[in-house]
């Protein structure tokens, strides 16, 4: 049994964030790989290269079950993953995350490393009309730099986050939240909180947002965004202005 947070599934009669009395959105909250980044494997040959440092798996197995298991629990904190995978041994996951971290930082700054299509005119389109935005992930503080540096998106977003002292990664709602006190945003209800993975949907629905939305290009597919409680699932972030436009109609 995993021991870390797994997606929640929506009873039928909790209310969901699009059922509440609307109110203008002025904060959207993205995370960054396989929702306005293009992952193309990174992550889990990031992962291969830190087993293969650290000694996670025995076989071919249990190397297979380590995969299943990144998949699974995409969008989080990649530490926490660790330390799940090395059984309690804190060297061991240190030691593969730094593997990790490095393997991910060097496959970016070789160019392996793209906007999902139409995320910069999502951004730019926000920008214009008023509306704040923050870009979350799971990487550490390095490698989320190394990939603002390497697209060039350093001035992007309002606010970049990652986990951290007094900031949990996903499931947990903090990174959304975080983002809602440092754009100075009125209320919950007026931020949409936008991933690919089941963390990313969960993460925007504790911390209560108008709209939980998954995408379709990255770790997820629609049924499992749809059974973590997605409020709405689009093809990509391209599809996010128009959303937005439903949202205010």
């Amino acid at each position: 049994m995993s021991d870390s947070p797994r997606p929640d599934s929506p009873r039928p009669d909790s209310p969901r964030p699009d059922s509440r009395p609307s109110e203008p959105v002025s904060l959207v909250v993205f995370d960054m790989a396989g929702t306005t980044v293009e992952d193309g494997g990174l992550v889990r040959r990031s992962f291969l290269a830190a087993d293969e440092h650290a000694g996670l798996s025995a076989n071919d197995g249990d190397r297979a079950a380590m995969l299943d298991y990144v998949t699974e629990t995409m969008g989080q904190s990649k530490i926490v993953v660790f330390r799940h995978l090395a059984r309690g041994d804190e060297e061991r996951a240190q030691a593969a995350n730094d593997e990790f971290e490095r393997c991910y930082a060097r496959l970016v700054a070789d160019g392996e490393c793209s906007p999902v299509p139409g995320a910069e005119d999502v951004f730019a389109a926000l920008r214009e009309s008023g509306m704040k935005t923050a870009l979350t992930t799971g990487f550490s503080p390095d490698t989320q730099a190394a990939i603002l540096d390497a697209l060039g998106w350093q001035r992007i977003a309002d606010v970049t986050l990652c986990p951290g002292e007094g900031i949990r990664g996903r499931p947990f709602p903090d990174m959304p939240l975080t983002a809602l006190l440092r754009t100075e945003t009125d209320s919950v209800q007026q931020m949409v909180v936008v991933g690919d993975s089941a963390s990313d949907v969960i993460s925007g629905r504790r911390a209560g947002a108008r709209a939980s939305v998954g995408v379709r290009t990255g770790a997820h597919d629609e049924t499992v965004l749809r059974t973590a409680g997605a409020t709405h699932v689009l093809a990509s972030v391209a599809e996010i202005p128009a959303l937005l436009a439903e949202l205010r109609s």
